[in-house]
């Protein structure tokens, strides 16, 4: 299974973190400097303390280093959270 599943199916997990790990060699810092996002703010998507509002220019910094188009970039840059249904199934 792939890390950006697993990412989903894990309580907190971030899908960002999860693609950028999965599909990079590059360290958060890295990421964030080719990116024009202050490593502190992504920080704060990840981890769910602020909402992601990147620029358009960051969307497209992310989508080009992560290999991904438009509609594969995550819409929320934060933890995922597990429903109890999800917990039901496993």
């Amino acid at each position: 299974m792939k890390k950006e599943q697993n990412a989903e199916r894990q309580e907190g997990g971030s899908l960002l973190e999860a693609l950028r790990l999965d599909r990079t060699q590059l360290t958060q810092e890295q990421l964030c400097r080719r990116c024009g996002i202050p490593l502190r703010t992504y920080a704060r998507w990840v981890s769910g303390e602020t909402q992601a509002r990147p620029t358009i220019a960051q969307v497209k910094a992310l989508c080009r280093e992560l290999g991904l188009t438009i509609n594969e970039l995550p819409d929320d840059f934060g933890p995922m959270m597990r429903s109890h249904s999800q917990d039901e199934i496993e």
